[in-house]
């Protein structure tokens, strides 16, 4: 009995507590998931290409390239995804980044303009990554875009503080219907963490506003939002893009659960979406497509399982990459579910 307890106590001592140490902090994105993903995404250089839309890249890419980095503890894949959106896209003299990269264009960087959520989700990547990692040169540097975000992009209108899409281009003087903005910008989990960084800004009327911009863009019998929404006087589709729920908006509620906001008035259209994400010309109700790849799916699954503790179809689980966009939401909300494995089963 004694030599079975020593050799107990010998193994204990060298496997089990590791083990489950390594079980509690294991990343939220499992390293298989995130070997898919970088192979068919990732290039050698740093820069996450975007396969549907000429393998360009963008701010949105590096930002969601490194979040999902950072989600699936890879240090060195983080690294050279900085190393790329630093030298290549952040060429602007106020810290707020280019945002489209063309591979097949002299100069590369094709639109100098920003686009604010990418801003955001690089801001948002560098500070959790300094945080959580002890790099507090990531963090300073985050605290520059962060402040920049908030002096060249945030704006008031009205009563409300609105992120504007970018920093040029889309405000009252720019557009006859402007301020136009795009709902899907507003990254609700990123903005606790900014007031942390900038306690200057008040990123909790950020947060704020942008949920009742959201509900209050919610138009039509299918209560939608429009990708691009006019603020000019009452909230409709802005001139000069497809009247449109898409692309864009459907991030809206991915944004929403991963942030903790479950009121049913913003999920229940999405968590309804059971066949598929319509992208619906939102003024006439017509169905442009019907988006049925997994990282589409997920979305109103998620919403499903906040609202209803529906759980989330196996199927959904298994990440296969597709296209880049997809692919960059499923990973996004299995990495959600893998921290909130309560949630819906």
């Amino acid at each position: 009995m004694r030599i079975v307890l020593a050799l107990f106590a010998c193994l204990s001592v060298l496997l089990p507590w590791p083990v489950l140490a390594q079980q509690e902090d294991a990343p939220l994105i499992s390293s298989a998931d995130w070997s898919s993903y970088k192979q068919k995404f990732l290039d050698a250089s740093g820069r996450i290409v975007d396969d549907a839309n000429g393998n360009i890249s963008h701010s949105e890419g590096q930002g969601y390239g490194l979040l999902l980095a950072y989600l699936a503890e890879n240090r060195a894949d983080f690294d050279l995804i900085w190393s790329f959106t630093r030298t290549e896209l952040l060429l602007r003299d106020d810290r707020l980044s280019a945002w489209r990269w063309d591979p097949a264009a002299i100069p590369h960087v094709t639109d100098i303009n920003n686009a604010t959520d990418g801003d955001i989700l690089i801001a948002y990547a560098l500070a959790r990554a300094g945080r959580d990692w002890n790099i507090p040169e990531l963090s300073a540097f985050a605290t520059l875009m962060i402040k920049a975000i908030a002096a060249q992009t945030l704006r008031q209108v009205g009563e409300r503080t609105v992120i504007m899409p970018g920093a040029t281009g889309f405000g009252r003087s720019d557009r006859d219907d402007g301020p136009v903005v795009n709902p899907s910008y507003w990254v609700f989990e990123a903005f606790p963490l900014f007031a942390e960084l900038d306690p200057e800004t008040d990123w909790a009327s950020v947060e704020k506003d942008g949920l009742d911009i959201i509900g209050g863009s919610m138009i039509g019998p299918e209560r939608l939002p429009p990708n691009w929404l006019s603020l000019r006087t009452s909230p409709k589709p802005a001139e000069g893009f497809s009247p449109d729920f898409g692309y864009d908006a459907l991030r809206v509620p991915l944004y929403l659960v991963r942030a903790g906001f479950t009121e049913p008035d913003l999920l229940e259209p999405f968590a309804a979406m059971e066949n598929g994400v319509p992208v619906t010309d939102l003024s006439s109700g017509a169905v442009r497509e019907t988006l049925t790849d997994k990282g589409y799916l997920l979305i109103p699954a998620l919403a499903r399982c906040v609202l209803r503790k529906t759980a989330v179809p196996d199927e959904l689980k298994k990440f296969e990459p597709s296209l880049y966009f997809p692919s960059t939401l499923q990973l996004l909300g299995l990495s959600w579910l893998a921290e909130h494995k309560e949630a819906c089963g």
